[in-house]
């Protein structure tokens, strides 16, 4: 085996957010090594130019001579070995990103990315990686997924960059909760833990019940010890990787019912990647270039098919009830129903488009594309029946990602082709027409023969209340904020009455009906223009004042994708439901707060 690639980190300047890195890196006998940093990290496909953080990084022969080191592209350095046996590199990181995929350091706890970290080399022999970790004497405790080096607990190893890249390490005091699934070993870091707010122990009970349902869904746990680092740090994000994931939350989160089953929902959809995406993952995703943007056309399959499971799994789990799974059903596809850019971008081209669309959004984004995530969680659901349908209920979702997990998890990847072949022949007929509605075009997705299927309906939208007045706010179809003392229209939907007025981002509303409008007045002025009536903005549009006639409609209801049982389903839907459900389901007690 080659030798080893070696690093220590430090912790020298806590209080300003800084890390040291120092690498030494075997020369064998070359003359020069060109050292490369990653510009983004899988799972989060936007380029992040990490080398940004990169400081006062120098290179010296072991005996301490300098050798000379030159900045040969944004993210590579070439060093000159001058015949030395190697060159050990040193440089100092910037470490204030609270995120899932960077860096951060202060005096209390640090987390550290792989692709954020670590210099490696651009070419020559794959090697195994060491690092050790100098841990703050106030810090109890180094946690990370890999194997320490030998008997050194402040050590791991990692058997190749793709390894050292996706395992991030978490250094500090925080409480860590153990507990086993299977005989494997789970870690769930709690750092931020509030025992009078964050109930440490009741999380650790919850997640081992989701652990152990989607054991259940996949039929093994690959590891052999999984790690959440779970960060009550006021931020938000999950990040998967392939024996642990970072998550970040809000202690908040633990004070309401519906902040719980979002915290869940993000502990069951990092820990589906193990599977889906780690393991059974397009083909495109790995063996990663870490320099370049990788598209696939199958996010919707990774990303999209997690995000239904996350919702579904704590409701297996029996820590989510049946009324509110399919609230948070509903919401998913109402995300997708309310994006008029679902009628503009197919769910392929969106997931292709990623890097450039859904982590670079702008003011029109809702109106030009759609969520991977959120319609591919809804054609999920609608795969998922069809796959019950057409095989009286013996077939599913479930039982089409462990076929596809035992044929294509492994060194290659699936193709889309085959991961849609693979459905075809489960149904035991042609999802050509499917997908290709579904997947490839812009048709309105429909939801029919699901809810028959299972025994439900969208709840009936746009009747009043029994003595109930109507509506007497107008609705535009814009965003219009408060900044710095005026109204400014930060965004615009298509097929509205803004749209049509010809409303624009960054016009500034001084005025309807002809009588100027204070940002504290807009709200209540809305009161005075029901649904239907007819006024003239006045907006200030690069300093030139614009007149735009609009005819104010009704707001649309969100209710009209809320779904509900079916009164006038039968007891087979009842049962198929529960076969698509489960038969646990949280009880009151449970279910607290």
């Amino acid at each position: 085996m080659p030798e080893p690639i070696r690093y220590r980190l430090r912790f020298p300047d806590r209080a300003h957010h800084y890390l040291e890195v120092e690498g030494r890196f075997p020369a064998a006998g070359r003359t020069e090594l060109e050292l490369v940093m990653a510009v983004w990290t899988p799972g989060s496909y936007l380029v992040r130019e990490f080398a940004k953080h990169v400081e006062a990084l120098c290179a010296a022969a072991p005996d301490g001579a300098p050798l000379a080191v030159v900045k040969s592209a944004k993210n590579r350095w070439r060093v000159t070995t001058s015949g030395a046996a190697e060159a050990v590199v040193r440089y100092r990181l910037y470490a204030r990103d609270l995120s899932v995929r960077g860096n951060f350091v202060d005096a209390e706890f640090a987390l550290v990315n792989g692709a954020a970290t670590f210099l490696a080399p651009a070419d020559g022999p794959a090697r195994p990686f060491e690092v050790c970790v100098e841990r703050p004497d106030d810090w109890e405790r180094l946690v990370v997924a890999r194997p320490a080096c030998g008997s050194d607990p402040d050590s791991y190893l990692a058997t190749d960059f793709d390894e050292l890249a996706d395992s991030p390490l978490w250094v500090g005091s925080a409480p860590v909760h153990r507990f086993e699934v299977d005989g494997r070993e789970h870690l769930l870091v709690n750092q931020g833990e509030d025992g009078e707010i964050w109930d440490g122990a009741r999380a650790a009970a919850d997640v081992e019940r989701i652990v152990r349902a989607e054991a259940e869904l996949w039929g093994e746990l690959p590891y052999r010890r999984y790690v959440f680092f779970n960060l009550i740090t006021e931020a938000g994000g999950g990040l998967e990787h392939r024996d642990s994931t970072v998550l970040m939350t809000s202690r908040w989160k633990a004070r309401t019912r519906a902040g719980w089953l979002d915290w869940l929902s993000l502990v069951a959809h990092e820990l589906f990647h193990v599977w889906n995406v780690k393991r059974l993952r397009p083909v495109e995703l790995g063996p990663f270039d870490y320099e370049r943007e990788v598209h696939t056309r199958s996010l919707w399959i990774a990303e999209g098919i997690t995000s239904y499971y996350d919702d579904l799994v704590p409701r297996r789990a029996g820590v989510a009830t049946d009324e509110e799974y399919l609230e948070l059903l509903s919401k998913q596809i109402e995300a997708v129903e309310s994006a008029p850019g679902r009628l503009v971008q197919p769910l392929a081209e969106a997931s292709f488009d990623a890097w450039i669309k859904f982590y670079r959004r702008d003011e029109n984004w809702r109106n030009t594309t759609v969520s991977y995530y959120a319609k591919g969680a809804a054609v999920a659901f609608l795969l998922d029946a069809e796959l019950r349908r057409a095989t009286g209920g013996s077939a599913s979702l479930d039982h089409l990602l462990r076929e596809a997990y035992r044929r294509f998890s492994g060194a290659r990847g699936f193709r889309e082709e085959e991961f849609r072949a693979l459905a075809s022949d489960l149904a035991g007929r042609d999802l050509a027409g499917f997908f290709r509605r579904a997947v490839d075009g812009t048709e309105e997705l429909d939801y029919e023969p699901a809810l028959d299927w299972f025994g439900l309906r969208f709840r009936a939208a746009g009747a009043p209340e029994p003595g109930a007045e109507p509506p007497r706010r107008g609705w535009l179809g814009a965003t219009i904020e408060e900044t710095r003392g005026r109204l400014l229209v930060t965004e615009v939907l298509r097929e509205t009455p803004a749209f049509r007025a010809g409303l624009a981002v960054d016009d500034e509303l001084l005025a309807i009906g002809g009588f100027r409008v204070a940002p504290a007045q807009w709200p209540g002025r809305l009161e005075s223009f029901p649904p239907g009536s007819r006024a003239i903005l006045t907006v200030a549009r690069r300093e030139r004042l614009i007149e735009l006639p609009v005819e104010f409609a009704e707001e649309p209801d969100p209710r009209r994708w809320r779904l509900e049982l079916d009164p006038g389903a039968g007891l087979e839907a009842a049962e198929r439901r529960r076969a698509w459900l489960g038969p646990a389901e949280a009880t009151a007690v449970e279910r607290a707060p």
